[in-house]
């Protein structure tokens, strides 16, 4: 299969600069699969699970939570505001966010502030669980 340049890079440094067959991932108006031979492209990145296949075919699961992503002339450039393989998520520390969050949302007495950060918190541990698998 055709592939194309990938490189996923975060304010902590690259991640991954390699040959590509896909990658899935949601943006901000809905799920995107680039391909070799994409028109060139410029978009938000929204938060979920992005999946790399590989030039060998191997499927690489990771957890997304937003940026931008270019695709220019082949190269595809994705700068991700935080990036977690599904190996490096720590199941135990999502699941600790996630019930924290859903405390404070379910106690009330928010500001309109803290309520959207408790939900940002939320869906940021849901994704993380969701792309451990569990």
């Amino acid at each position: 299969m055709n592939t194309f340049r990938l490189q996923i890079v975060t304010p902590d440094g690259l991640i991954y600069d390699e040959a590509a067959e896909r990658l899935v991932l949601r943006t901000m108006t809905g799920d995107l699969a680039i391909l070799a031979g994409h028109i060139n492209y410029c978009t938000g990145v929204g938060m979920g699970e992005a999946r790399v296949v590989t030039a060998d075919g191997t499927v690489r699961r990771g957890a997304c939570i937003g940026g931008m992503l270019t695709m220019v002339e082949n190269e595809c450039r994705l700068v991700a505001t935080t990036w977690e393989w599904q190996e490096e998520i720590d199941l135990e520390r999502a699941k600790k966010s996630k019930e924290k969050a859903e405390k404070a949302l379910a106690g009330g007495g928010l500001s309109d502030k803290e309520q959207k950060i408790m939900e940002a918190r939320l869906h940021r541990a849901l994704v993380r669980i969701g792309v451990k698998g569990e």
